[in-house]
């Protein structure tokens, strides 16, 4: 994939989560839950001053900052793969990561908390939003990827040398 058409893609995901951010913020956030699956599924108007999971409550410019740092190192790592077809789905789960972290960032930078709201509620877990789908997904494909698809080429041994190097005196 080539680098305009990834910027395209990493826009798209963030329009879509700020869109859904403002739907939220303008539609749900006067009425605060509306049950799509009751007992299963809301949407439910929150915002987080925190990371993921709420973890670390006021941190804003701390999360300003770390993203930068790491859209900053995702853009290098893009830039730095090969342009084969072997990468195309390491280059989609770096757009999937940069256009999570950039849909947050806009947030927190802007307002000072992310704006989050969809609710699984049929188990005990956090309220989250477009953004947090596209860095988790991200993550974990990249991880699965790193952890069985993609393998390291080992270094040469020193088994294939040419006969006789190396061996200078033992003869």
């Amino acid at each position: 994939m080539n680098k305009p058409l990834a910027i395209i893609f990493v826009a798209l995901l963030v329009i879509m989560d700020q869109a859904t951010k403002l739907a939220a913020v303008n539609y749900l956030q006067p009425v605060g839950n509306i049950p799509l699956i009751p007992g299963v599924f809301h949407l439910t108007y929150a915002t987080n001053t925190g990371a993921a999971f709420g973890l670390f409550q006021g941190g804003r410019w701390f999360f300003v900052a770390l993203t930068v740092a790491v859209i900053a190192s995702l853009v290098y790592y893009f830039v730095k793969l090969p342009n084969s077809r072997e990468y195309s789905w390491v280059r989609l789960t770096l757009i999937l990561i940069c256009g999570g972290a950039l849909g947050n960032f806009i947030d927190r930078l802007l307002k000072g908390y992310v704006v989050d709201f969809l609710h699984v509620t049929f188990i005990r877990f956090p309220i989250f939003n477009l953004a947090d789908i596209f860095l988790v997904m991200g993550t974990l494909i990249l991880s699965a990827l790193l952890l069985f698809v993609i393998k390291d080429e080992a270094p040469p041994s020193d088994a294939g040398q040419i006969e006789g190097e190396g061996a200078a005196g033992h003869e």
